[in-house]
């Protein structure tokens, strides 16, 4: 293979990346309600990809460059979930489930500014108290550390959510133009 070739095989593999990563927090976006940055988002994903695409079809008799886009395809997918995980904004709905009589866990969570509900439940061994939050994906590893260290065995899932309703959860404004642009509508 040509330097250039390997030029052009480059480019198609990292502009795939970067495409698919952008797509995917395209998604992200528009599950949380920003719909003023998604179009942006969507805007610079498609000129990529639109480049992605013509040099791949320029090289139409190399199988390498089908292999590299589907490469890049791939690797775009894993570095933009993880990008994904890494934005500081959302919010996280989790559920604690424990055996044990929980007392201290919801007060110190509530002492640490989280929001929690509480109700009974009964599981394949017998009683459990099923402790439910909604909280800021920042502070999601601050929450989940009071719980380790109070209820190391509790079972617990996240799910991501879109509050509908102010209740516990306040919003807070963005300052700066990129609050102004991804201010949710």
């Amino acid at each position: 293979m040509t330097q250039p070739e390997l030029a052009t095989m480059a480019y198609i593999f990292f502009a795939r990346i970067i495409d698919v990563s952008i797509g995917t927090l395209r998604i992200a976006m528009i599950s949380r309600g920003h719909r003023y940055v998604a179009p942006i988002f969507g805007f610079v994903e498609v000129i990529i990809w639109l480049t992605a695409i013509s040099k791949a079809l320029a090289t139409i008799e190399s199988v390498y460059s089908y292999v590299i886009y589907a490469a890049g395809f791939a690797a775009g997918n894993y570095v933009g979930m993880l990008l994904e995980e890494k934005l500081p904004f959302g919010y996280k709905s989790l559920r604690v489930i424990t055996t044990k009589e929980v007392s201290a866990l919801p007060l110190m969570l509530r002492e640490e500014g989280f929001g929690v509900t509480i109700s009974d439940g009964i599981g394949l061994k017998g009683p459990v108290s099923i402790i439910y939050s909604l909280v800021p994906k920042k502070r999601m590893q601050h929450f989940l550390e009071i719980v380790n260290i109070l209820e190391p065995n509790a079972f617990i899932t996240i799910e991501e959510v879109r509050p509908h309703r102010a209740g516990f959860v306040t919003r807070k404004t963005y300052s700066g133009m990129l609050g102004r642009i991804t201010k949710r509508k």
